[in-house]
Formats: C-alpha cells, structure tokens, sequence
C-alpha cells in the first residue's frame, strides 16, 4: 500500500453497525481523489482538472450515503466538509443524538457496542442487526435480545413529560448499564 502522501482529512462517524473511519486524499497538483471507508478505498480518480466538487459513497452495512464537498478557500486553500444523509456531519450527529440511544458493555472480556433505533425500534450490536422480541408491560414495553449468552432488554417508559418523551434503558443480566454520548 502506497503512503496516503495527499491526505487532507479524516472524519470518525457513529452509524448504528458501529464507527467509521472516513480518510480523503486530495493532490492538489496531480488532481487525485481518493476515499477511503474503514482503511478500504472506495474511490480514486487521477487526473482531474477541476479541483472542487463532490465525491459520493456510501458507508457501512446500512449502506448510508455520504458526500465530501471541495471548496476553494483562497488561492491553493481548500476546505474539504463531509455529509451524511444529506446534512453536515454537525447536524448529523445531533440528530442522531435525538433518534438513537447507545450504550458500550464489556461481557466475558469482549466490548459491545449496542445501538438501538428509537424511530423503528431496531437493536444493532457490534455492526449486525439483532433478533428481538417486544412485548407491553405495565408501565411501557419491553425489547428482549440475547448477546453472547446474557440476556438483555431495552425498557421503554414514558419520562411523564412531554419535552424529555420516551426514557430507554438497556438492563443486562439484571443490571442497569448507563448510556454513552457518541
């Protein structure tokens, strides 16, 4: 593998299979473009004489679209900013911070990273979709799913109010494993 000599970014993304490493190389002499997703090259063009516009792709195995945009800052400046679904990666996240809980465990020596999906409810671990159960109780319901053997569940209950919604809790063999920020 040649060196990455034009590397001019690097971005981390949190998707529900788990973080992306997004590298974008750019010879502002050669016009090269490479991108590259989790050390992988997705894209390379040689030669191109216009040196900004937009390179899409996708990411991951829920294949969300991606876009880096090249903008001339000043003479030979360039600004290189990454979308996702269509949105900066600021509004992205914030947005996700809304529409997603996760949580990071470590169970017989091995780290999961379990996502959850509050608009359809989909449980991701460790980067695959997990088989689950949902079932109403008493006071909201309940999303069961096994992870190497333990027993896990989602709970769901109403906060009581309206601004803060829907409270999501992951209980693991009986224990309550605090929500991490991404």
């Amino acid at each position: 593998l040649e060196k990455m000599t034009d590397l001019v970014a690097v971005w981390e993304v949190a998707l529900s299979d788990g973080v992306h490493k997004i590298e974008f190389e750019h010879g502002t002499t050669s016009g090269k473009r490479v991108v590259y997703v989790d050390g992988k090259e997705e894209i390379r063009r040689e030669w191109m004489f216009k040196l900004v516009g937009k390179e899409t792709f996708t990411v991951g195995a829920t294949k969300t679209k991606a876009a880096i945009n090249i903008d001339a800052v000043s003479g030979f400046a360039y600004e290189y900013t990454l979308e996702i679904n269509g949105k900066s990666l600021k509004q992205y996240l914030e947005n996700r911070l809304k529409t997603t809980n996760t949580w990071i465990l470590s169970l017989g020596g091995t780290d999961y990273r379990i996502v959850l999906e509050k608009d359809t409810m989909d449980v991701w671990c460790n980067g695959e979709k997990m088989e689950t159960a949902g079932e109403f109780v008493e006071d909201g319901t309940e999303t069961h799913f096994t992870v190497a053997d333990h027993s896990c569940c989602i709970k769901a209950v109403s906060s009581g109010k309206r601004k803060e919604g829907i409270i999501h809790t992951l209980i693991v063999d009986n224990r309550e494993i605090p929500e991490v920020v991404e």
